[in-house]
């Protein structure tokens, strides 16, 4: 082991701006869904330029869910998702009675190949949620022709990109709905919760319906609804973390730069064309033992990292489907997280650097 000052791969940023919000809503005596809540929605659609209403809940799970049963999918319908991703995304469609449709990825963004989630359409098919992976854009334009096309809907799984668009729109923007997580480690926080950008007012007012038990007016239930609300004291995190988070993007594509500029014997992650990247995760590629080279990183230089995700999401024991998705499979083996969050300093990178370097070199 070495005495070198560990690097986490992930650290949230809480500072006392955060902590003074949070105080003031608790001497307010408005501690559940609030004035916070509003606005924090408003100033969340209108920070990253959505255009449109959003709606706070308690986790990003809840908010795809949500949207899900927003947008009308029921059981029996089918919706194509990615299985290389956190598995919220295939749980949400399956917790509506629908089913999920796996489709490969393409390895250059690791989002949503087109050509597959093609091949994957039926008449059961309903809609179509890509994932905007590690904060890179997937393919929207060439996602929304096929929906249009086919007549389906289209969703955003956005958890982890906040900020990041795609020929100047952002995402979240294009899709019935946009679902972006406020977990701890994402690159905005809330403490805990989720936001739901909503295309329609009618996908708006039934998100508001069913994350407060089916009601808009206490007592008058429309819905059965659930208890997917945010707190007031969430949402003041939240405010807060919107003043910060622009900072914090250029910091993390800062981190990436020097990274993809300094390291050697491993595929960094490459950036479409038109894309901007927001570098939720700095994911590169390694060819041979990877569980070998992460495990060599902490041990032997304290640089931590991360395996997102190991397990696709259709050898899930909810989930098992017997299919060949050969990029999703590759992707599980190889790809390896680095520290990229606004808190390394320097020396930080540097030392990711010398380390991933060596031990590539060594064969790790």
């Amino acid at each position: 082991m070495t005495d070198l000052a560990f690097i986490p791969p992930a650290k949230p940023i809480i500072g006392d701006e955060e902590r003074a919000a949070v105080d003031r809503v608790l001497r307010s005596g408005m501690i559940a869904q609030g004035p916070e809540v509003a606005a924090f929605e408003t100033e969340f659609s209108a920070h990253f330029g959505l255009g449109r209403a959003c709606v706070a809940v308690n986790s990003g799970t809840s908010g795809l869910h949500l949207g899900l049963l927003s947008s009308g999918i029921k059981a029996g319908d089918e919706v194509i998702v990615p299985s290389f991703t956190f598995a919220a995304t295939a749980n949400s469609v399956a917790l509506t009675g629908a089913t999920p449709v796996f489709a490969d990825i393409a390895l250059d963004d690791f989002t949503l190949d087109p050509d597959a989630v093609a091949a994957s359409i039926t008449e059961r098919t309903k809609a179509i949620m890509p994932v905007h992976l590690y904060g890179h854009p997937a393919k929207m334009d060439a996602l929304a022709a096929l929906a249009d096309q086919h007549g389906l809907l289209l969703f955003e799984d956005a958890a982890q990109a906040h900020g990041a668009s795609l020929h100047g729109t952002p995402v979240g923007a294009f899709g019935t709905f946009g679902m972006f997580s406020l977990y701890p480690t994402k690159n905005m926080t809330s403490g805990e919760g989720g936001m739901v950008s909503c295309a329609t007012a009618e996908v708006e007012r039934n998100v508001r319906l069913y994350r407060n038990q089916g009601m808009l007016q206490q007592y008058h239930n429309e819905v059965v609804g659930l208890n997917n609300r945010m707190t007031d004291i969430h949402a003041a995190i939240g405010r807060v973390q919107l003043t910060k988070v622009d900072a914090w993007t250029a910091q993390r594509q800062a981190n990436a730069a020097f990274l993809t500029a300094h390291l050697e014997g491993v595929t960094p992650p490459p950036v479409a064309p038109g894309a901007v990247h927001v570098y939720h995760q700095y994911t590169i590629r390694v060819p041979h033992d990877r569980d070998g080279l992460a495990k060599a990183l902490k041990d032997e230089y304290a640089v931590g990292s991360g395996m997102f995700y190991p397990v696709p999401n259709h050898r899930l024991k909810p989930f098992q489907v017997d299919k060949h998705l050969p990029n999703t499979e590759q992707a599980a083996l190889e790809c390896l997280s680095l520290p990229v969050h606004p808190s390394l300093s320097q020396g930080d990178l540097e030392r990711i650097v010398t380390a991933v370097n060596a031990l590539a070199k060594a064969g790790a």
